[in-house]
């Protein structure tokens, strides 16, 4: 029987590159939102759910902050995928040909010089692999895209310049979801666990709900906020803190963020990337 994981955007994807790297016994399956890769779970057609939560260029994927309070399932794993750009285009142009660029705004925004440099003009489309496969129907010398390497192995397409990023380390951190928790051993590997919470907007709210963790000696690697429900009085946190639920210190650490922050709620325990060595 066929395992698939879904993900948001066309074959080709920066995020179709992410699950078949991590998980390259399953088979990817392109939605065309993030609230459809979940769904694709949720309805049976797909085991696993590969979604972007952070660009080390770009920050936050705010979508997805808001969709995980009200899912279902929970996290297994994580992926760090290199995002390397290439100019894709039509099998006979040439790089002087070339005069309006398209692609998703995060790809273009992260090669702006190197398409100022050159004079060429950006055009917003709404992903990458998708303005990749435009290309052929388009039939026209002098667009190009900027997208991976795979969108151009898919599409038919030439690479006129690779790695074309205005920074270095342009890496993209991704969660992989299943309906099922699978949580590794206690006191086996290294683990992260991703958790939501709420605290009322009173002084000193944060830091009582936060100092468990100092006391344990529980590492928080993430710490972001956002105001929930149209209000400015209360905020949710989403943190990333390195342990398992199963192990003292952070244990201990839960045990004390119960007393000061409300509706927590816990999205997984898994195994650590090695990837976060190299930080």
């Amino acid at each position: 029987m066929t395992k698939r994981i879904a993900f948001m955007g066309d074959y080709g994807a920066y995020s179709d590159m992410a699950c078949r790297a991590a998980t390259p016994d399953y088979e990817t399956l392109p939605c065309d939102t993030f609230e459809d890769v979940f769904t694709a779970v949720y309805d049976g057609h797909a085991e696993l759910a590969m979604l972007p939560v952070e660009n080390a260029i770009a920050g936050r994927v705010a979508d997805i902050h808001y969709l995980l309070p009200h899912s279902t399932l929970s996290i297994i794993g994580e992926h760090y995928q290199p995002v390397v750009h290439h100019l894709l285009a039509l099998p006979d142009s040439k790089l002087s040909d070339i005069k309006t660029v398209q692609s998703h705004v995060q790809a273009l925004s992260q090669c702006r010089h190197w398409l100022r440099e050159r004079g060429m003009t950006p055009v917003h489309k709404s992903d990458t692999a998708g303005s990749a496969a435009e290309l052929p129907k388009l039939g026209d010398k002098s667009v190009g895209a900027i997208a991976s390497d795979l969108a151009g192995q898919i599409y038919g397409l030439q690479s006129l310049a690779a790695d074309i990023a205005d920074h270095e380390g342009n890496t993209t951190r991704f969660l992989i979801f299943s309906a099922k928790p699978q949580v590794p051993a206690p006191h086996t590997i290294p683990c992260v666990t991703t958790l939501l919470f709420r605290v009322r907007s009173v002084p000193a709210a944060l830091y009582k709900a936060l100092g468990g963790f100092a006391t344990n000696g529980v590492n928080i690697t993430k710490l972001e906020s956002y105001l929930v429900d149209g209000h400015f009085t209360a905020a949710q946190f989403y943190i990333d803190v390195e342990g398992h639920t199963e192990e003292t210190p952070l244990k201990n650490a839960l045990e004390e963020l119960a007393f000061f922050a409300h509706e927590t709620k816990i999205l997984g325990t898994y195994p650590a990337s090695a990837f976060r060595k190299k930080g």
